[in-house]
């Protein structure tokens, strides 16, 4: 998957895959996470977030199943 690098301190990239509803994480401590079941809205306000770790913690991480891929 194709991920976007983002400003942030906590988050190296983000990637989306639309039709499969998958987030891919990559933190900056170089572990990769991907997220299901995560809604365009969802993703699209992550990357609007002025904080993209504050809001993956807060209304992703324990909201979506998710499996660590590196």
């Amino acid at each position: 998957m194709n991920r976007d690098p983002v400003a942030s301190s906590n988050v190296i990239s983000i990637g989306f895959d639309e039709p499969s509803q998958t987030l891919e994480i990559e933190f900056a401590n170089g572990s990769v996470y991907q997220y299901f079941n995560v809604g365009q809205v969802t993703y699209d306000e992550l990357m609007r977030a002025p904080s993209k770790g504050q809001y993956m913690h807060t209304y992703i991480r324990n909201a979506f199943p998710f499996s660590r891929v590196a």
